[in-house]
């Protein structure tokens, strides 16, 4: 295999891609080779926020997220030319595999490059498939990371809480998967991603964290099954589709 054919065996290093780019902005942010955070915030200026406490969307767990987000994917795309048609002249592909891994493996040559994501994840609704990744964390887990047990297996209150570790499993599936398609889409590029009522909030949430509240479109539901009364109607069962865009001047 020649250095022409020869493809890199792990994806792009996040990190080192966001300090590239960084670098090649604000260069006199960095001092000795390192990033200064207090030089780039006096650059900022106002916009950088100093205050102790400050409104954001935060969860157990959320910090080995981000660390799923930028570990480089050793994964490898297989071609099945069996199961293909006309491989050789196709203009789209089918790709089968766990889709983080398929993404950072995408990331270099589509990154900035994609019109349009549509994503219809799980729901989150007890019944569905959740990927776990490494962050299917037991209730123990859950418990110790929340503060309500000790790391010796204490509990430190008589009224623990359970319910936030689903959906806790739920936003650290969902937060790099996100990540990852925003940085696929061109500027003008949008995002649609469908869910129900049981974690709408939760995504809106977090959609705004991962492409900016500025950012946000348009909110689209769909009533699935609707009861009659005599003089009203209600819906049952509602699916939305929340539409994002990476941020540009589409309006």
């Amino acid at each position: 295999m020649t250095e022409r054919d020869r493809i890199d065996e792990t994806s792009p290093d996040m990190k080192a891609e966001l300090l590239v780019r960084l670098r090649a902005l604000v260069p006199e942010a960095f001092s000795d080779g390192q990033l200064d955070l207090e030089r780039l915030g006096e650059l900022a200026g106002d916009v950088v926020a100093t205050g102790p406490e400050r409104y954001g969307l935060t969860w157990p767990g959320k910090r080995d997220a981000i660390a799923m987000l930028q570990a480089p994917s050793r994964a490898t795309l297989v071609p099945e030319p069996g199961q293909s048609v006309n491989f050789d002249e196709a203009q789209h592909v089918f790709i089968e595999g766990e889709n983080l891994e398929v993404l950072k493996l995408l990331y270099k040559s589509y990154f900035g490059r994609v019109k349009l994501i549509y994503i219809d994840p799980p729901y989150n609704t007890g019944n569905d498939f959740i990927y776990h990744d490494d962050f299917s964390d037991p209730l123990a887990a859950y418990l110790t990371q929340t503060g309500q047990m000790t790391e010796e297996g204490d509990m430190t209150t008589s009224a623990h809480e359970k319910a936030g570790r689903f959906h806790s499993n739920w936003l650290s599936m969902m937060y790099p998967r996100l990540s990852m398609a925003r940085q696929m889409l061109k500027d003008e590029g949008v995002i649609l991603i469908s869910i129900n009522d049981a974690e709408v909030a939760n995504l809106r949430q977090l959609c705004d964290d991962v492409f900016g509240p500025e950012n946000f479109i348009a909110q689209i539901k769909w009533c699935g099954k609707r009861v009659e009364r005599t003089t009203q109607s209600f819906c049952l069962s509602v699916t939305n589709t929340f539409w994002f865009m990476r941020g540009c001047c589409l309006r």
